[in-house]
């Protein structure tokens, strides 16, 4: 008997010890509500010939445009003012070019505790379109995060939120984050009212199961949040890519950046680079369906997590703030 249980307290202890090491999994596994089907397919066509590369101002970028704009309509979001359209001009910082025919798109779903408080949930449509003859698609790039966006609307028209989800088809991404730096000059609610971004950009094309969650370095207090509420998903969240040591910064490589820079959290989903990335190769052929579906139901899962915990991130961002927007 004093054999076994001087075998069987350490065990217990090893036990204790790893339980008590790993993050609480709040994820929901949200696989009978998200459509498979229709996730694929809206990436297939947004990545299709036909859309000819989704370039800003160019006609496959408005029926892109006008593919998402009747998928909020049929979604039933609301919109700001009489339509989900916000037009703007932009100039590439870059290159100089001047895109007169630029368009973000805008809806929202209100809360049912705090409708005055927002979640912004954002994603670029546009893509490189067609350079010396050959077709730049964007399946991943990003056309896999716009039709992320879209699923995360479907699934919380279906799953009322407790804050306002604003999502975000943002355009002129690739040409200098013009929509991003838009929006966040031309805010359809006042910006100390935002509390977080979650942005997709690049979450299909990823055979190592690996999506990457970038932010935290500068918003510590959400990679615990991040952490729990992904634990016993599918796929593997990592960290990084966010600070002046890593390989590569992209704190400022996506649509998130300017909304960074005006002191509003965010949370960027993304994988690593890969041979396809800005090659006419980016095609919906190159992505992997299964990654990709499971990669949307983690971001949704988070968004519901994070959804149901807010107070946590508006006390760490502005704990002055904390009670009144309660």
């Amino acid at each position: 008997m004093h054999f076994i249980l001087r075998n069987f307290y350490p065990l217990l202890f090893l036990i204790l010890f790893i339980s008590c090491d790993q993050p609480e999994s709040t994820y929901t596994g949200l696989q009978e509500t998200t459509d498979r089907e229709e996730l694929l397919s809206d990436v297939k066509y947004l990545a299709s010939d036909e859309l000819q590369g989704r370039k800003t101002g160019t006609d496959g970028n408005r029926k892109a445009r006008e593919y998402i704009k009747e998928r909020f309509l049929s979604l039933g979001l609301n919109t700001f003012g009489e339509s989900f359209r916000q037009p703007f001009e932009h100039s590439n910082p870059r290159t100089g070019d001047l895109f007169e025919d630029a368009e973000n798109l805008i809806g929202y779903i209100e809360g049912s505790k705090n409708p005055a408080r927002f979640i912004v949930i954002t994603a670029h449509y546009d893509h490189l379109g067609v350079r010396d003859g050959e077709i730049y698609n964007g399946a991943d790039d990003n056309a896999s995060g716009t039709a992320g966006m879209m699923a995360a609307a479907r699934y919380f028209t279906e799953n009322q939120p407790e804050n306002s989800l604003i999502f975000i088809a943002f355009d002129a991404e690739e040409q200098g984050l013009g929509g991003a730096h838009y929006f966040v000059q031309n805010p359809v609610v006042p910006l100390e009212q935002i509390a977080l971004n979650v942005n997709m950009d690049m979450i299909s094309t990823n055979f190592e199961n690996e999506l990457y969650a970038v932010g935290t370095y500068h918003y510590p207090f959400l990679k615990p949040l991040i952490e729990e509420s992904t634990a016993g998903a599918p796929i593997d969240v990592l960290f990084g890519y966010d600070n002046p040591d890593a390989p590569q910064d992209w704190t400022m490589s996506s649509d998130h950046g300017p909304f960074h820079q005006k002191g509003i959290p965010f949370v960027y989903f993304g994988v690593e680079d890969h041979p396809h990335y800005h090659q006419p190769t980016d095609t919906f052929e190159n992505i992997n369906p299964d990654f990709f579906a499971d990669a949307v139901e983690t971001i949704i899962s988070f968004l519901e997590d994070v959804d149901r915990r807010l107070d946590e991130v508006v006390s760490e961002t502005n704990p002055a703030e904390t009670n009144q927007t309660r």
